[in-house]
């Protein structure tokens, strides 16, 4: 299929306390944004109980929802939904731009993405995967960059649920050779900023049966793919599984790693342990 698509979707976050919890601060990332390949038609977040929700959008360019607690309850349930039109052509603007590694060396290009840059706890150097960056930059250049990276990513690990978890750093994913789309990300985004290509993480939603008919609910997944700066406009890839990001992504949120954009995150009072319980249906409308 080409041209646009319209997606429907839907993902409840579930919090169970052992006791009450007296009061609660948390941040939600689960509203996807309007941007140069997707328009966002509707988006609704529903919170039981009921708490003060206010919302700004990030440093960068997240929209976040701020909800404050301050009743006794036992379970926190969120429901992030939205309409998304998805897989607009992005419009080039003029002359594309070629970068070589020279370009990239320029002060300018440094002082403008150092966010993008830097490493990170997630993306914190290793001496294999410098060795890594520096053997792909000899071979590539930086426009094929991402999708060397990408191959390489997918050849170094298995994709394997269960085996790493939201604090796992890419160094950690990489002795292991397993993970999921968080690791695949943050892997990639290593190399990348070890070969000194400005590049961020992007946390959203994909449709995972390009078979599904129209008004057809399927189960989908959170996702995590990255985004590398061209000279001009930042370029998707996805180092998990290859495919292009188009139709059937929807976008969340960006950041330099996961913790940036990590869908609730906050602090509470009472309430001893916790269980969560996270659900993504996505139903394709056109």
């Amino acid at each position: 299929m080409t041209g646009p698509a319209r997606l429907r979707v839907r993902h409840v976050t579930d919090y169970r306390y052992d006791a009450p919890v007296t009061a609660s601060y948390n941040e939600l990332r689960v509203t996807p944004r309007t941007g140069p390949a997707q328009v966002v038609l509707e988006a609704r977040l529903e919170v039981t109980p009921v708490g003060r929700v206010l919302d700004y959008v990030d440093y960068f360019g997240t929209v976040v929802h701020v909800l404050d607690l301050h009743v006794p309850h036992r379970s926190l349930v969120i429901v992030g939904s939205a309409v998304v039109e998805t897989g607009w052509p992005v419009d080039g603007t003029g002359e594309p731009v070629v970068l070589d590694w020279p370009d990239l060396e320029q002060p300018g290009v440094a002082t403008r993405f150092v966010e993008y840059l830097r490493p990170t706890e997630y993306t914190a150097p290793d001496p294999r995967l410098d060795r890594v960056a520096r053997d792909l930059r000899r071979r590539c250049t930086p426009a094929q960059a991402p999708a060397a990276v990408g191959e390489w990513t997918r050849a170094a690990l298995a994709y394997a649920p269960g085996t790493t978890g939201v604090h796992t750093s890419a160094r950690e994913a990489f002795e292991a050779g397993s993970g999921v789309c968080q690791d695949f990300a943050h892997l990639a985004l290593t190399v990348l900023r070890g070969m000194g290509i400005p590049a961020r993480y992007v946390s959203g939603y994909l449709h995972p049966k390009a078979s599904a008919g129209v008004g057809e609910a399927v189960t989908g997944e959170s996702h995590a793919w990255i985004e590398a700066w061209d000279g001009s406009a930042w370029v998707p890839s996805d180092p998990t599984n290859g495919r292009p990001v188009g139709r059937d992504h929807v976008l969340v949120a960006t950041g330099r790693d996961y913790a940036d954009v990590a869908p609730v995150k906050g602090v509470y009072a009472g309430g001893g342990a916790s269980t969560l319980t996270a659900t993504v249906e996505i139903t394709r409308l056109t």
